[in-house]
């Protein structure tokens, strides 16, 4: 990841040759040349970068050319690369100073793979619209740069793994302020004069009331202001034992120019310096304490009294750090409507939004800053820990800390309660009903015994219900004696003997205490005295009481009630209900069974209506002449049909069928055994030898008659099945003969086949044959040998003599 700064005053340009001249290295998104430092970066290396490279640095003033040697690039063998997030590497200092109107670029790239995408950002405000992308993003060039261009850049390189940034400030000075030359002594030798180059490096000097200036030489003698040299002198001057001149307390009358000089045996050198004295800047934000709430909105308005001969910049700051505008979700702008003013928009603003705010003023010559404080009503934080005591069958009583009022006095707090039984929080019922803002204690009330509940409290104010305190430890209320009884006490069918009585079991929230279950009282409708029968199970929902002396569809009165550890709770209301009727006593009559095709067989019965046990359907068992009929397979039907259809049988294959029906109490006696056979399979041969003619949108097909084998099915026809291609759908045409006429009424191209017909189905499909459709226009084309089929046919009209299978009767 390389980044660097770049003050457009270098004439060097560098480029590099790939392989031989004139072939330069394009720059794209994989490919970088650092004109600040002449490198050649590539983000992934693919194996038509393998070459030599040679770097070429040209001079733009005197157009002279200096080639490196190549250097050779090739591809490990190794292995292969995957994929990496971007890697940084830094090649120059975090902070640059830039003079004003010039033209700053920013170079960063970076190595990854995928190849990384590059972006930018100011990261203290919007970026300069003045400013432009170069070379795949790789470059921000700023030109005519101005001091609200100074700040905070940030680079960021992504790929699918990952993503890096890098930092860096760019700092902006006047050139209207005349720069003091930090002089450098380069060479210390016995044999040279002290050398004191002038543009090595750069600082600005000036001075402002108050402050201190000073500015460095490798030796030094303080000549006096030349231009007033006898002005009195309220400032302190002082030459450091370093060589630094320092002036305190500085004033209009240290303005002037300063010598310093230095000197060996060999020589002397000097350089004059102009120092300035400039106006203290002053600072003026409003309003300095604000009151707001929620959702509100407000204007802080920043105003700095400068020297007029300087430039200002303005910076925002929340509790000592500075606001990012674009992390903020549009809650924060900077309006700079004047030169010397500036304005902070808050919009909706939030409980996280108050605090103190600063504005800092910055100019080249100094540094002054003010705050001011917002106050941010809201609804109230959440409560403190909440405490749960004193627990009952039905109650528990709650204490809690309050929470901030958030500059609102709280008015009310409601209760909740979670248990696993309620559909997140839900509000209970308290005493006192009503619990003020002053309260730290409530009792729930209307709770159920033995369940596991979770409390919470939320405090309310003028401006809002504010968020819910964190919940309390889980708790179980205390047992109690049952309270509901089991609902939808009914009959349900059973065996004949039975009495099956059902009911809807009580929830888990109901049961108020462990060894919960069932007391099923019955008795025969009319008589006196219960039976009563202990269910233990919780989860129970049906009982059945068997008794060889109960005739079917007995009358029953019934009742259903709950216990648990702490006593019986009460019975359910009383409803009657019969035992079972008992299963069916009549076997199914006139059963018939007839073969339909070589896999399917219909049964069809009659069932007596004098049976004792209705039948809900009926159980159709079947199998091979061979088998026994303990191997029997199933398959049954629903309600009151009379007949099945039977699938997926063998071709050709005897079965023997049983019928008989079937209700809750179990199956009635079997029918008697009845034979069907399924049909024979369908010829294998397909139909051969297709020929046809066309007449504009009549085509005369004819085909050799299909044989079958002994063991298939007889011929009964034929069938000519048409469609035009592309379409999956398919006309069909049948015929008893071996020939056929087909009308192609649209124009396109048909796909044509026959099948063979029989009673076990349709034969193999025929080859396919293709026929083009030219509305009227007679085309002839023929499968088979054309003047074969010209010999049989008339040239006024066509017969096709034929032979249906099995008959021996020829036919036209």
């Amino acid at each position: 990841f390389h980044f660097s700064w770049t003050i457009i005053i270098m004439p060097i340009i560098y480029s590099w040759v790939f392989n031989e001249f004139p072939s330069f290295v394009a720059e794209d998104s994989r490919r970088f040349i650092s004109q600040e430092t002449g490198n050649l970066y590539i983000s992934k290396v693919q194996p038509s970068d393998v070459g030599s490279y040679i770097c070429l640095v040209k001079n733009t003033v005197t157009n002279a050319r200096v080639l490196s040697p190549p250097t050779p690039l090739t591809l490990r063998t190794d292995g292969v690369m995957g994929e990496y997030e971007p890697k940084i590497e830094v090649h120059f200092p975090y902070t640059v100073t830039a003079a004003k109107g010039s033209t700053v670029k920013m170079e960063c790239f970076a190595l990854g793979n995928p190849v990384p995408t590059i972006s930018w950002r100011k990261v203290n405000g919007p970026n300069p619209s003045k400013a432009r992308l170069r070379k795949s993003q790789a470059v921000l060039e700023i030109p005519n740069v101005q001091l609200e261009d100074a700040g905070t850049y940030e680079c960021k390189a992504e790929n699918s793994r990952g993503r890096n940034v890098f930092r860096g400030q760019l700092q902006v000075y006047s050139m209207l302020l005349l720069l003091l030359i930090i002089l450098e002594y380069w060479s210390l030798n016995l044999a040279a004069r002290p050398a004191l180059p002038l543009g090595k490096v750069k600082q600005l000097l000036q001075a402002a009331y108050d402050r201190c200036v000073a500015s460095r030489c490798w030796k030094l003698e303080l000549g006096v202001p030349h231009s007033n040299p006898s002005a009195p002198r309220a400032s302190q001057i002082t030459v450091l034992p370093d060589g630094s001149l320092r002036i305190l307390n500085s004033t209009k009358s240290d303005e002037g120019r300063y010598v310093c000089r230095g000197e060996n045996v060999f020589g002397s050198a000097e350089i004059v310096a102009s120092v300035f004295v400039k106006e203290p800047t002053k600072i003026d934000l409003s309003p300095k304490r604000t009151e707001l709430t929620v959702g509100e909105s407000i204007v802080l308005s920043c105003k700095a009294i400068h020297d007029p001969t300087l430039d200002v910049m303005f910076h925002w700051i929340l509790n000592g750090q500075p606001i990012d505008f674009e992390k903020e979700g549009g809650h924060f702008e900077s309006i700079r409507a004047q030169a010397s003013s500036a304005d902070l928009m808050i919009r909706n603003i939030l409980l996280m939004h108050a605090g103190r705010y600063g504005c800092r003023v910055q100019t080249t010559a100094d540094s002054i800053s003010d705050e001011a404080e917002l106050l941010v009503r809201g609804p109230p934080g959440p409560p403190g820990i909440v405490i749960v005591e004193e627990i009952t069958e039905t109650t528990a009583t709650l204490s809690w800390t309050p929470g901030a009022d958030n500059h609102s006095p709280i008015t009310s707090y409601n209760l909740q309660a979670r248990s696993p039984f309620s559909l997140g929080w839900q509000t209970v019922k308290t005493v006192p009903e009503n619990i003020s803002g002053d309260m730290e204690s409530a009792m729930a009330v209307e709770l159920n015994p033995w369940v596991e509940y979770e409390f919470r409290v939320v405090a309310t104010n003028k401006i809002g219900t504010g968020d819910p305190s964190a919940p309390s430890r889980v708790i179980r209320t205390k047992e109690a004696v049952p309270k509901t009884a089991p609902a939808n006490v009914s009959g349900r069918s059973g065996r004949r003997h039975e009495l099956v009585i059902a009911w809807e079991p009580v929830s888990e929230e109901f049961q108020n205490g462990e060894s919960f279950g069932y007391i099923v009282a019955f008795r025969p409708n009319g008589t006196r005295g219960w039976k009563e029968k202990m269910v233990t199970s919780s989860d129970a929902s049906k009982f059945i009481y068997r008794d060889e002396s109960v005739p079917p569809l007995t009358p029953f009165e019934v009742k259903v009630g709950a216990y648990n550890n702490k006593g019986d709770g009460p019975f359910s209301p009383i409803v009657v209900i019969c035992s079972a009727e008992g299963e069916p006593s009549a076997a199914p009559t006139d059963v018939q069974a007839t073969g339909l095709s070589v896999s399917e067989i219909l049964v069809a019965w009659r069932h007596s209506k004098e049976s004792l046990g209705r039948p809900q359907g009926f159980e159709v068992g079947y199998w091979k002449d061979m088998e026994q009929e303990e191997a029997a397979e199933k398959t049954r039907t629903e309600g009151n049909e009379s007949s099945i259809i039977l699938t997926g049988l063998e071709g050709n294959t005897l079965y023997h069928l049983r019928v008989k029906a079937y209700n809750s109490a179990g199956y009635g006696p079997p029918s008697s055994a009845v034979r069907a056979t399924t049909k024979k399979s369908p010829p294998s041969q397909a139909p051969s030898n297709i020929m046809w003619i066309q007449d504009g949108s009549h085509v005369s097909l004819g085909w050799e008659p299909v044989k079958p084998l002994a063991n298939e099915s007889d011929v009964m026809g034929y069938k000519v099945l048409f469609r035009q291609e592309g379409d999956s759908n398919s006309q069909v045409i049948e015929t008893q003969k071996t020939s056929a006429v087909v009308l192609l009424p649209d124009v396109g191209v048909y796909i044509i086949e026959v099948r063979a017909v029989s009673e076990g189905g349709d034969g193999m499909p025929s080859s396919q044959i293709r026929v083009p459709s030219f509305s009227g226009k007679e085309q002839r084309w023929t499968s088979v040998n054309l003047g074969l089929f010209l010999n049989t046919l008339s040239l006024s009209h066509t017969l096709f003599s034929t032979t249906v299978a099995g008959s021996g009767k020829p036919h036209q």
